[in-house]
């Protein structure tokens, strides 16, 4: 008898709900759920969704439901529960991947967009974890992985938004865990550093650069990491190893160096 993967399922025995799945690291999370045998809820604001959808059906032969939805509004994630209750569908593992990153000084960004970035990374996220994690504490177990940052120890100008938002999710994340592992849940936050995706506005040839580089890693080494630090049930994890060796030198770097940080980026912004 072959020897089951880590995770691995009877095919089309579980289900595995991803928002942002259309494309980058929530599309690598869904292919790589759907080859362990998840049945796949695709959730993203792109219609691609529908498209990344039967492309995964069709490679790795499991369901894969597409539901566009901009999960960025304050009803979104009462909406998409409503939704896979009225389907009767139990999911049995939740990837809160859907993002917005913002490289902009606060007083330059314009109040929608800090309320849905708020929103998204902070009041839906939470309100996922109440929900479905509810519902998996009643079946006896699930699992859920949270998508915060590295940027969490960067709160450097530009940055300040997307870092605070995804420090909460990590926070929460690490604190949640401890309340529901005894019903048999887990709650991994992954806290990647720069990911070769379109996230960031980067160039394909950028891209390109700093995987040479190892500055950025692929979106599929950041789903792979952080699902196997989600199946040993870890709190959090930074994906490569070589960044954790930075996280001092970003906390404790000195004022000038920030002010000069500031001065060259400014160009960049937006």
């Amino acid at each position: 008898m072959a020897r089951r993967r880590r995770g691995e399922v009877e095919r089309g025995s579980c289900t595995a709900l991803v928002t942002g799945a259309a494309k980058g690291i929530g599309r690598c999370y869904a292919d790589r759920l759907a080859s362990l045998g998840y049945d796949i809820v695709a959730v993203d604001v792109d219609a691609a969704v529908e498209q990344a959808a039967a492309e995964i059906s069709r490679r790795y032969g499991v369901r894969c439901t597409s539901r566009i939805c901009d999960m960025a509004r304050l009803d979104a994630a009462e909406d998409l529960f409503a939704w896979t209750c009225g389907e009767g569908i139990a999911v049995d593992v939740l990837v809160n991947n859907a993002g917005i990153f913002s490289f902009l000084d606060v007083l330059s960004t314009p109040v929608e967009r800090i309320r849905r970035i708020v929103l998204l990374h902070d009041m839906t996220t939470t309100t996922m974890c109440r929900l479905y994690g509810e519902e998996m504490a009643r079946r006896g177990g699930g699992r859920i992985l949270n998508m915060s940052s590295y940027s969490i120890w960067m709160p450097f100008p530009g940055l300040s938004l997307y870092s605070a938002s995804k420090a909460y999710l990590k926070s929460f994340s690490v604190a949640f865990s401890k309340e529901v592992r005894e019903r048999g849940v887990s709650v991994t936050a992954v806290c990647p550093a720069g990911i070769a995706t379109d996230l960031y506005g980067l160039s394909p040839r950028w891209q390109k650069i700093g995987l040479r580089l190892g500055i950025l890693s692929s979106a599929d080494s950041c789903a792979r990491r952080g699902l196997r630090a989600m199946w040993k049930g870890r709190r959090c994890v930074v994906p490569d190893w070589w960044f954790r060796l930075f996280i001092p030198i970003c906390q404790c770097m000195p004022r000038p160096l920030l002010g000069w940080l500031r001065r060259y980026t400014l160009k960049f912004q937006k």
